[in-house]
């Protein structure tokens, strides 16, 4: 199938089955899609939490209380729920460990092209923090490792929830996120819908072409 193909079968789940889970092999795929994920000059600036447990879901449930609620029982239901979360600034220590990761992998054909590199990254942080929207930067390379987890699961025939109904403070709070330098930003259910899930049978809508693309 091409990847159009499972962005028309991929739909928003409201309902999980609590009795069926993803293989492991296809849930370690899944994060492998994470970690390769594009970013802003490499930046990679997030940080996955994975919970396949009761446990686990249980301590990410308390992010949906209240006002999001609602999002409570797919996060209990679903095999595994992913928190994808961004990190509040990018400091010197971190991207010198970007860095030093690219080399390893054998990114630079020699020093001036790794320096090249170290600038540029750099001088994208510096425009971020001068422009006083670093943590708006650091969410939008999280939406794009979203995009990507999304668009992988429909292919591994996995159906998923993105959630931002949830309360961040209650999450940052629980998992004692802000003494790592991240904050949460969206969490995504992943599982098999239940026979209760409206939202399974109904036609996938969007806005015609005519209407999102103008062509030069």
């Amino acid at each position: 199938m091409s990847p159009v193909s499972f962005a028309r079968q991929r739909y928003t789940t409201k309902a999980y089955d609590a009795s069926r889970q993803v293989d492991q092999a296809i849930i370690d795929e899944l994060l492998e899609l994470l970690r390769l994920a594009p970013s802003s000059v490499n930046s990679q600036p997030w940080h996955f939490v994975v919970a396949s447990t009761a446990e686990g879901k249980a301590r990410l449930a308390k992010g949906a209380q209240d006002g999001f609620a609602y999002n409570q029982p797919k996060i209990l239901n679903a095999s595994h729920v992913v928190l994808i979360c961004a990190r509040r600034d990018i400091d010197e220590a971190y991207l010198a460990d970007v860095l030093q990761q690219e080399a390893d992998d054998g990114r630079f054909r020699d020093d001036a092209a790794r320096t090249g590199q170290h600038n540029t990254r750099s001088s994208y942080v510096e425009l971020h923090r001068g422009l006083g929207d670093m943590p708006h930067w650091t969410e939008k390379q999280a939406y794009l490792a979203l995009g990507t987890l999304l668009l992988g699961a429909a292919a591994k025939g996995v159906d998923a929830t993105p959630m931002e109904g949830i309360d961040r403070v209650a999450l940052d709070e629980e998992l004692g996120l802000a003494a790592q330098g991240l904050s949460s930003v969206v969490a995504v259910a992943l599982g098999f819908h239940s026979d209760g899930d409206f939202n399974a049978a109904l036609p996938k809508s969007r806005l015609p072409a005519e209407r999102v693309f103008t062509h030069l």
